[in-house]
């Protein structure tokens, strides 16, 4: 095949990838009851309407502004919904839902840009290639990435509302019926000293965030991690013996936290009234019997099994009740992908790509969008994917580090030390973003990731 076919070939490719990117999105808001979507589920985000007309102004100002120099779609929606929110320190928006525009106009905002950039892109307007200013693939992944990075966080919105309030799939596969699997039996698997690599190099040829790069290595010494998450049968041994409520697991930030928002256990876990609550206002906390986990769609009898979620800060105090710590970011690449030979894998499984129409990929991991919750840990035999996994490192840039021209604030807005990675992937993660060099970051004071974790033993 010569270069021009090749182009073709690659450019129809990602066009395919982004209208199912865009009809993934267009089911998530169609999931939220139309009297919901102006409702903030979560107080540190925009409201939902919000990323109906986010998703559609961010690949304007991106596509036809950055990339091809053309005017707005419209001045005022273009800059209303140019840029979420991630507020560091308290200052939560105080917008009222009559503040927004009513989502009539919302909706046909963004079908009109959805128009006019289709025909850009599908050749019905008159755009030369040397009308791009930065490469076109470049581009288009950037659009595609960003929307599924959305299709997961809005997705932890949507977990946060009511089930009068969100439509259930007609596909979905409940998990009412769930049965604890035998428990997984997690052991301390000894990682030798060795080299790491972290980033990408620039001049690979695989599309990648700013952040990603540079490439570089770097010597970890020895140190010990546990083979599995941690589950919510094993967390809840430190909601049991008062781990919420000791000081000692507990850095100065992370107990001010806890204690200001009243926080006493995972967000996702809860009693019902009838089991009623203990002499000091907070839930009987004897047996995992009492308690409830709240799934996407129902709630179901806490599952043991699964990997919990919690906050970054959560995660910190437990590794701590244990005697342990969470993974450096170079300690989880020399865990995931290091081998005896001394051959970094690609993937914790090897070297074959993600493909969600594999039907190995049942044991590689529970991630791109195949379902709505957690499975047991240790289900995917093949792979570590069932949640993000938290890493003690601050969000910073690796050696070599440029900001990208179309989109520089992407990562460099985040280098503030109150940021932490996540590594891995949810059941909510797209394939693509599964790759090795790619870092996720959230605040520790953010407990609606879908973030598990390990502990290591330095």
């Amino acid at each position: 095949m010569n270069a021009l076919a090749t182009q073709v070939d690659n450019r129809t490719r990602l066009l395919t990838r982004l209208a199912q990117a865009r009809a993934m999105t267009d089911d998530l808001f169609r999931r939220v009851r139309t009297d919901a979507l102006y409702d903030r589920p979560i107080a540190e985000r925009h409201r939902i309407v919000f990323y109906i007309g986010h998703l559609e102004a961010f690949d304007w100002n991106l596509i036809a502004g950055q990339a091809l120099g053309i005017g707005p779609a419209d001045t005022e929606f273009d800059r209303l919904f140019a840029f979420g929110i991630d507020p560091v320190g308290g200052g939560l928006p105080q917008d009222q839902p009559s503040d927004w525009p009513p989502l009539a106009q919302v909706e046909s905002y963004a079908h009109n840009v959805q128009r006019v950039l289709n025909d850009l892109l599908n050749g019905r307007s008159r755009v030369a290639e040397k009308d791009w200013q930065f490469p076109q693939d470049v581009i288009l992944n950037v659009a595609i990435e960003h929307r599924l990075m959305h299709a997961e966080t809005l997705t932890y919105m949507l977990h946060q509302l009511s089930t009068q309030r969100k439509s259930v799939p007609h596909d979905y596969i409940s998990v009412s019926s769930h049965r604890p699997a035998p428990p997984a039996v997690s052991r301390t698997i000894d990682i030798p000293a060795g080299a790491a690599t972290l980033g990408a190099p620039r001049a690979a040829e695989s599309f990648g965030w700013d952040n990603e790069f540079e490439e570089y290595s770097v010597s970890v010494p020895a140190f010990a991690i546990a083979s599995h998450k941690v589950t919510n049968g094993e967390f809840f041994q430190f909601v049991r013996e008062g781990g919420y409520d000791d000081r000692r697991f507990w850095s100065d930030a992370d107990w001010a936290w806890i204690k200001a928002h009243n926080i006493a256990h995972p967000h996702l876990w809860f009693t019902r009234p009838d089991l009623g609550l203990s002499d000091h206002g907070r839930p009987h906390q004897g047996s995992p019997d009492q308690w409830v986990y709240r799934a996407m769609f129902e709630e179901i009898p806490l599952p043991l099994d699964w990997p919990v979620y919690v906050s970054h800060a959560e995660a910190s105090a437990y590794a701590r009740f244990v005697g342990g710590a969470l993974p450096t970011e170079a300690q989880f690449h020399r865990a995931a992908y290091g081998t005896p030979e001394g051959v970094e894998r690609a993937y914790p499984w090897g070297d074959a790509a993600p493909d969600s129409d594999s039907d190995s990929d049942a044991t590689r991991g529970n991630f791109d969008l195949q379902r709505w919750d957690p499975v047991a840990v240790g289900s995917a035999p093949g792979g570590r994917s069932n949640g993000w996994e938290w890493t003690s490192t601050s969000f910073a840039p690796l050696p070599g580090f440029a900001p990208s021209p179309y989109y520089p604030a992407y990562s460099a807005d985040f280098f503030d030390g109150k940021h932490f990675i996540a590594k891995g992937a949810s059941p909510r993660t797209a394939a693509c973003m599964v790759r090795r060099s790619f870092r996720n970051w959230f605040q520790p004071h953010y407990p609606y990731v879908y973030a598990s974790f390990r502990c290591v033993r330095n």
